[in-house]
């Protein structure tokens, strides 16, 4: 019983993925139609590749049509939008043949006799050749915070393998953003702590000031810019300062306003469902805080409750988050549930227009790029790559290192 809600449970539209779940479903054919001969083992499993390898080079044939009629102004026509109706923009090509054999030297995904191609499987794969694709190009990486640089609620460590990491970036001229839902206003400290042992880590290494003066933080989704200073501190930079008008153009009393109705909404999940929690209140945030642990439903039921409350207030009850007069995000954080003024598509446009970085030369790393998590808006605006933990975090940067060093 628990299994089969389990799986009913993944099928609803918010816990989807439909390009992964279209690729699973071509690879499926293969798995199902060709099972292993145990006399034939390496032959067998060098057949499976090549034909996983021929999939995933017809998808990537598929994206280059799409990114063809993009251009066009027809994106509507290519055999993938009829295909996959929800799909997105492209910002690059993904060399999707090279990707799979890559993984698959290292997983042997076409090895398994029991399991086919999974959602991880595809998820790694299209990571990798997002990677492969962007790495001669890239100017501006940004980064999640919870479980994608450090464990959910803790700090960056001073052992992280990813600070040595994150330095070679920025030794290499790349900018790198942090772009976290956590608000602390103009509290530099506040963030300076978060990410203590990244900080140190650049002291230690003596970064000169012009490779830390491209390392920045961006809180509260996109409402508070710091930038670090010479002496490895962090420094507020003033909505002034950049280019901003455009893209957050709402007033305190409007988001004062939508506030008001997302805490009464939360307030409401609160009362309905029987949670114990605390209603908090930011300047342009308000959570819900569990004293217990609570259900991934619970918390959905929440964010996507909060979601539908803001945009019927606003008048557009059918839009999404991104497209109405005062954008937000409405998210489940794993552990808490939160409605932010604002979100990450916003933030990172913001730092694509201070740096001059375009969506193609950009690639956001996050773990919450489902509906109702606050990385999915990132795809609007730039290349992504979708991980679930510091450690395949880590797992990516190494790869790009190794592409951009060998250029």
């Amino acid at each position: 019983m628990t299994s089969q809600y389990r799986v009913n449970y993944h099928l609803r539209s918010h816990k989807r993925d439909n390009l992964i779940e279209f690729i699973k479903g071509m690879l499926l054919t293969p798995f199902v139609l060709h099972p292993h001969d145990e006399e034939s083992k390496a032959t067998q499993e060098q057949e499976n590749a090549n034909r996983y390898a021929g999939i995933f080079g017809s998808i990537e044939m598929l994206i280059d049509e799409h990114r063809e009629l993009l251009q066009a102004g027809i994106p509507t026509h290519s055999r993938l939008a009829k295909l996959v109706p929800s799909i997105g923009t492209f910002f690059t090509r993904l060399p999707l043949e090279a990707a799979f054999r890559h993984i698959n030297r290292t997983n042997r995904i076409s090895a398994r006799k029991h399991v086919p191609p999974s959602f991880n499987d595809i998820r790694r794969i299209l990571n990798m050749a997002q990677v492969m694709a962007i790495a001669p190009e890239l100017q501006l990486v940004t980064f999640d915070g919870d479980m994608t640089l450090y464990a959910d609620g803790q700090n960056f460590a001073d052992d992280s393998p990813l600070t040595v990491l994150l330095i070679r970036l920025l030794r290499q001229g790349i900018n790198v953003a942090i772009v976290t839902a956590a608000g602390y206003g103009t509290d530099a400290m506040r963030y300076e702590q978060r990410l203590s042992g990244l900080l140190r880590g650049f002291a230690k290494e003596e970064l000169t000031p012009t490779q830390v003066a491209r390392f920045y933080v961006l809180g509260g989704e996109c409402n508070f810019l710091f930038r670090c200073r010479a002496d490895y501190r962090l420094e507020f930079i003033d909505d002034t300062m950049y280019a901003s008008s455009s893209l957050r153009s709402w007033t305190d009393t409007q988001v004062q306003q939508l506030l008001d109705v997302a805490e009464a909404e939360l307030a409401d999940c609160v009362r309905r469902l029987g949670i114990n929690a605390q209603i908090l209140r930011k300047p342009r945030a308000v959570g819900l805080v569990p004293h217990e642990e609570l259900t991934r439903e619970q918390l959905d039921e929440c964010a996507l409750s909060s979601q539908m409350a803001l945009l019927r207030s606003q008048g557009a009850p059918k839009s999404e988050p991104c497209d109405v007069p005062i954008p937000f995000c409405a998210f489940n954080g794993g552990s808490d549930c939160w409605v932010d003024i604002g979100n990450k598509l916003i933030g990172v446009q913001i730092l694509q227009e201070m740096i001059g970085s375009p969506p193609q030369a950009t690639l956001h790393v996050g773990d919450q790029f489902l509906s109702t998590g606050n990385d999915f808006s990132t795809r609007a605006a730039c290349c992504t790559c979708w991980i679930i933990s510091p450690h395949e975090t880590q797992g990516i940067l190494t790869e790009l290192d190794a592409i951009l060093f060998q250029s």
